[in-house]
């Protein structure tokens, strides 16, 4: 699951004051706003002293509640479908689909925040940050002790989410840039819905 949990820890929200509020208010409107989107993605991953180590890019599409399809194109490709009731992770290299419960896969994730419910608040404990980048910022950490992150930085741009950067235990930043996002598009079922290929091993919750 190679990139599944990166792929997976994002936002929340508490008012700080006007000053410094901006991006917890983007979030805020985006949930309230937004049932769906679909964008493109540009995932980077850097080490503790900044050095880039991978870079990846793709789709992602989410329809609240719990339904999501995060594509990984370049440079392997991988597979992320959220139905609404499981996860599957489709690795094409192993050709091996992992399934899991969708509350234990998403956990404090992204994917939990976007595509979840409008409980923005349960998972993570918020606090602003100053504007940069152009960007409204807000700081999200996991109540959760054992979550593969320790924080999430979320830039807002016009109320909509531009950049997330997550930050792990061992200070590896995960960098994922939001382009081209379309609000609230019309989505078939058969977007969220996944089949295992012919052959693929299946592991996990079945």
């Amino acid at each position: 699951m190679k990139n599944a949990l990166k792929a997976a820890a994002l936002m929340a929200a508490c008012w700080a004051g006007p000053s410094m509020a901006g991006g917890i208010e983007s979030l805020k409107a985006f949930v309230s706003e937004v049932r769906g989107a679909r964008t493109e993605f540009v995932q980077t991953v850097t080490d503790n002293t900044g050095r880039k180590v991978q870079e990846s890019s793709g789709s992602f599409v989410f329809s609240r509640p719990g339904r999501f399809r995060w594509t990984y194109v370049k440079p392997f490709e991988q597979l992320i479908v959220g139905d609404g009731v499981k996860v599957w992770v489709y690795d094409k290299d192993l050709e091996q689909v992992t399934v899991k419960a969708l509350g234990d896969a998403l956990g404090s994730s992204p994917a939990a925040l976007l595509a979840g419910n409008n409980d923005v608040e349960r998972a993570y404990t918020f606090s602003p940050l100053p504007k940069k980048d152009g960007l409204e910022w807000m700081d999200a950490v996991p109540k959760d002790e054992d979550s593969t992150f320790e924080r999430m930085r979320l830039g807002f741009r016009k109320n909509n989410p531009e950049r997330i950067e997550l930050v792990d235990r061992l200070g590896q930043v995960t960098t994922i840039r939001f382009t081209k996002l379309d609000r609230n598009p019309k989505l078939g079922a058969d977007v969220f819905r996944f089949t295992p290929p012919p052959g693929a091993d299946v592991v996990g919750d079945k």
